[in-house]
């Protein structure tokens, strides 16, 4: 498909849309199962087969508009990936886009995050995550894409959700009160709210697909057994959206796989979920508004009427 969603050309309009994806097929860092590359286009394939109505927030999201940018990167090094990526982030934030990532191996994220910083000062990365993603550098890289997180730490405050997986050199650089391990959350609930509650109010959500169990997303670069499932994870990110003002995200690491197409469906409608939830929330500050500004005036009027009588 040309662009994300079976949906009538006029709400896929650079100039109109309100939601822009950027379709970042990258995987120069890639270190265990390669093809994080073909992730994007195999998101907007997969978007194909999703109904335009979402049940959930009883909402066509796609109305707003939603732009697939397939810019052409150099991806000549992963430092210069992170320097195209910000900027081309950048550019659609300065538009008042909202701008969501479809990757593409994680590192993609980092340039992202270092944009929505910049506009956002005191802003909060939540993760969702098989891996902690805190080494220092990794194969000669600080922008490898197992350095994600910790070069987020530099420029925003950092939860992280569904960790499974770290080696002894990110023990150093975890907040042990800002990280719910995969085996600590299970079958719980509570966790939920206190993971909401570290985070600050403008919110950039990352979402590495191998933070699912592999049961259902078994297509990523670096499956690993114990992650989260389907619905839990909507019942997480609900509370997110009513609770905190999330800016932007991304939806990383899925590695198509011929003889697995549900991982694929499963990133897509991931996707929609979101943008559908974030208009959602526009809509009740909308009305919220209109309701406020109702009663305000009808307020001043009533004013009037009884200075009128006096």
């Amino acid at each position: 498909m040309e662009y994300f969603l079976d949906m009538p050309t006029d709400f896929a309009k650079a100039e109109s849309a309100k939601y822009v994806l950027l379709a970042i097929p990258y995987d120069g860092t890639s270190t265990y199962i390669k093809g994080a590359k073909k992730g994007p286009q195999a998101i907007i394939d997969a978007s194909d087969s999703i109904e335009l109505y979402d049940i959930q927030t009883g909402l066509e999201a796609y109305k707003a508009g939603i732009y697939t940018d397939k810019h052409a990167y150099s991806f000549k090094s992963p430092e210069k990936m992170v320097d195209e990526v910000k900027e081309r982030v950048r550019f659609f934030l300065q538009q008042n886009k909202t701008v969501g990532l479809l990757g593409g191996e994680h590192s993609i994220s980092i340039g992202a995050i270092k944009a929505f910083a910049e506009k956002h000062p005191n802003l909060s990365v939540l993760q969702i995550d098989a891996h902690a993603d805190l080494r220092d550098s990794y194969n000669g890289s600080r922008y490898n894409h197992a350095c994600v997180m910790r070069r987020a730490q530099e420029v925003a405050n950092v939860v992280q959700v569904g960790i499974r997986n770290v080696c002894i050199e990110e023990i150093a650089h975890i907040i042990p009160e800002n990280i719910f391990y995969a085996h600590e959350i299970c079958g719980k609930t509570e966790w939920m709210q206190q993971a909401i509650n570290k985070l600050t109010e403008h919110v950039y959500l990352t979402i590495d697909l191998d933070g699912f169990d592999p049961s259902i997303v078994p297509a990523t670069g670096t499956p690993l057994p114990g992650g989260l499932l389907w619905y839990e994870t909507l019942a997480f990110l609900e509370l997110l959206f009513k609770s905190k003002k999330v800016v932007g995200f991304d939806i990383v690491e899925l590695c198509p796989r011929n003889d697995d197409k549900c991982s694929d469906v499963l990133a897509a409608v991931l996707v929609y979920k979101i943008i559908s939830w974030m208009e959602a929330n526009d809509e009740m500050m909308r009305r919220r508004n209109s309701f406020s500004e109702s009663g305000e005036g009808g307020t001043r009027r009533q004013s009037r009427r009884m200075t009128e009588v006096d």
